[in-house]
């Protein structure tokens, strides 16, 4: 697995780079399912799309500042930024999140108790 580029600090968010992260179908997407929960494994996210193509969204996403990415074994679990964005660009997120429609996000269903973050891969 390639090691995260780390995301920016505060300081160091650009509105331009913000905006271009907010200016696709499929990040935003993301980002309105990041609202709902504190923290969303990779692999729970229902888009239909190569994974190649997901993971240059979350790339993105994490480069401009508006998600971060935590690896947990050997699922990566995302969170959205919001304290961040909202001290850099006061209202900028509520207002970007309010234009899009009030539904829930698409995760897809847990197949079982566990989640993604606590598989471990046992060697003998």
């Amino acid at each position: 697995m390639a090691k995260l580029q780390p995301e920016p600090k505060t300081s160091e968010l650009h509105l331009t780079a913000v905006l271009y992260a907010l200016s696709d179908e499929t990040r935003l997407q993301i980002v309105q399912s990041l609202t709902w929960t504190s923290e969303i494994a990779c692999g729970y996210f229902d888009i239909d799309m190569p994974k190649s193509s997901l993971s240059h969204h979350f790339r993105v996403l994490r480069s401009a500042g508006v998600i971060a990415t935590r690896k947990d074994g050997t699922a990566l679990l995302n969170r959205l930024r919001r304290e961040d964005l909202d001290e850099k660009f006061p209202g900028l997120l509520d207002s970007v999140l309010a234009s899009m429609s009030r539904r829930k996000p698409n995760l897809r269903a847990k197949k079982s108790s566990r989640t993604p973050a606590r598989k471990s891969t046992r060697v003998n």
